[in-house]
């Protein structure tokens, strides 16, 4: 799989599909690219589908610096232009939404389209922060194994968790979480609980925009979703019920489902647009 040198640090990415649009994935805190396959696998016939490690996290570069929101946005718009993927659809989960967020504020023409899944345009709570800060020690001093089992129940809902038909499915996801680098995530989760607010700027987001929350979501309560879609002109919000902060993880084909009909009325409005200038 191929990486490129975007400011300073060498980041992991893959293609599938080769449609005539192209969406971009970029993944959420504690994972990697890996956690869009099954996104990736019921879109790649229409769609070039794109997808990158953030630094530090999966199989991309662990860097000293350039952790925070603002530097992510960076890599990922130095990336849709070096690859020349432009407009894209981005589609951003969790932390990877905070990275979409300032994209579309910053580099608005990069964009055809933004989702936003499970994610938030404010900064971490107060309430959270020490706890959060807390795990992120122990997991730099002693690994993620040490505090799966504590960060499990951030991400995921009570069924996800205990039920012993879906053992296989959450141990993959388990494998995901402990695989990480220590030193970069533990980074990386600092760029998170540190991030400012965008929340009073994304009035000014003017793409298309999705918001996907979930309604056992603890890590990032549904009505961060619900202020974002107040505020975000035009914005469709969707609420995937049984489902925890992984709503990708533990609810893929409703998430498929959801973004499959956004992406499909944005065709038919681009449809009727054409068809109307030609009158």
């Amino acid at each position: 799989m191929p990486d490129i040198d975007i400011n300073g640090a060498r980041l992991h990415y893959e293609i599938d599909g080769s449609g005539t649009e192209t969406i971009l994935f970029c993944h959420g805190l504690l994972f990697s690219s890996r956690m869009f396959d099954e996104q990736v696998d019921a879109l790649k016939d229409r769609y070039r589908c794109v997808r990158f490690d953030f630094r530090g996290q999966g199989e991309s570069e662990v860097t000293d610096s350039g952790y925070d929101m603002d530097s992510l946005a960076a890599d990922a718009v130095s990336l849709i232009e070096k690859l020349e993927l432009g407009p894209v659809h981005l589609v951003g989960f969790s932390m990877g939404g905070f990275v979409g967020q300032r994209v579309a504020l910053k580099r608005p023409e990069l964009l055809r389209s933004l989702t936003l899944i499970n994610t938030s345009a404010e900064r971490e709570s107060g309430r959270k922060r020490p706890r959060y800060l807390l795990l992120n020690v122990i997991a730099r001093l002693f690994g993620l194994k040490v505090v799966v089992k504590r960060i499990m129940p951030i991400l995921f809902s009570r069924r996800f968790i205990d039920s012993p038909e879906l053992a296989e499915h959450r141990n993959r996801w388990t494998d995901y979480l402990i695989a990480n680098h220590r030193t970069g995530v533990t980074r990386a989760v600092r760029g998170v609980i540190d991030r400012e607010a965008v929340i009073d700027r994304i009035e000014q987001i003017r793409a298309p925009t999705l918001i996907i929350t979930s309604d056992k979501d603890a890590a990032t309560p549904r009505i961060k979703s619900q202020r974002m879609h107040s505020a975000i002109r035009g914005s469709r919000l969707t609420t995937i019920e049984n489902a925890g902060h992984m709503t990708p993880a533990e609810r893929p084909e409703r998430v498929n489902e959801v973004l499959i009909s956004f992406l499909m009325d944005l065709a038919r409005t681009d449809e009727q647009s054409v068809g109307d200038d030609g009158e």
